[in-house]
């Protein structure tokens, strides 16, 4: 009896192990030269996307389902100037729309040309994308956005999870419905809003609109950067670095706390404790800076 449990119980385990590890895996080579456009849309899956030196687009999917053609269909388009992939469920009930995220981890990776002007649509599932020179729009229905080393304009959400940026050369939008924000070196204008989560950017060339609905924003402008903007948030403290031979007007307060600078502001009006309104340099556009729970600092690079 002991023998035969013993039997039982590695029959048993053995069948899990091939469970755990039966998996899927798709790849197609599709024909895309440089300066052409990449589309990828999924109703769910995690996505890597790199720039490469070669033409051509490489796309590989893995998921831990051992027949992921069984569940979904799966479409690859190629035609000149573009390549791309559509998975979408075959079932659509709400266990299929449970499964997805559960039990399949589907996850992309793709390789295009460095000049590829890309756009990813997925229904859940982190973004991840490098070297690239071309525009790019990202969404995601929940998971976080990283995008590194890339030439071009950017627009990217998602439904909740971190944004985070790093060497953009190109004019930005991102938004997050519950996250933090980090840029580190963007050459451009910058549009940034969560609804909940700290923001973070360093190094930005252009103008700075950065809102969030609860957490502080920390905000060093590059050197002779003098475009301004607006940084807003409902709850917490404001940090902005300006470089101090700027030509700026500064519009500051907050209703839960004081507003101090290191700056030479001629300060214009009545001084108060928790508002300031004054002119750096010979002026200019306008930098405003507005937060309804905490101090704004405002210093010099």
């Amino acid at each position: 009896m002991k023998k035969l449990s013993l039997l039982l119980a590695v029959l048993v385990t053995c069948g899990l192990v091939t469970l755990a590890n039966a998996s899927s895996r798709i790849e197609r080579n599709l024909k895309l030269e440089p300066n052409g456009r990449f589309v990828l849309q999924s109703d769910g899956g995690s996505v890597t996307l790199t720039g490469v030196a070669s033409a051509g687009a490489k796309i590989v999917i893995t998921s831990d389902h051992s027949d992921l053609e069984s569940l979904y269909n799966i479409s690859f388009q190629e035609k000149p100037g573009m390549a791309g992939v559509t998975v979408r469920r075959k079932d659509h009930s709400v266990f299929s729309l449970f499964n997805w995220g559960h039990s399949n981890s589907v996850h992309f990776d793709v390789e295009v040309p460095t000049q590829t002007q890309t756009e990813i649509y997925t229904g859940g599932g982190a973004l991840q994308v490098s070297k690239l020179r071309g525009d790019s729009r990202l969404r995601t229905s929940g998971g976080g956005i990283e995008v590194s080393a890339l030439t071009g304009k950017l627009d990217a959400e998602t439904s909740g999870g971190p944004i985070r940026l790093r060497e953009i050369i190109g004019d930005t939008h991102i938004d997050t419905s519950g996250g933090p924000i980090e840029v580190a070196s963007l050459e451009g204008s910058l549009d940034a809003h969560t609804s909940g989560g700290p923001i973070r950017i360093d190094r930005v060339t252009g103008r700075v609109e950065a809102r969030t609905s609860g957490g502080p924003i920390s905000v060093n402008f590059d050197r002779g950067n003098a475009r301004g903007g607006l940084l807003e948030t409902s709850g917490g403290p404001i940090n902005a670095a300006v470089d101090r031979s700027a030509n700026l007007e500064i519009d500051a307060s907050t209703s839960g706390g004081s507003v101090v600078t290191d700056l030479p502001i001629r300060v214009q009006g009545k001084i108060a404790n928790s508002s300031l309104q004054g002119t750096l340099g010979s002026g200019g556009e306008t930098l405003r800076l507005r937060t309804s729970g905490g101090s704004i600092h405002i210093g010099a690079l």
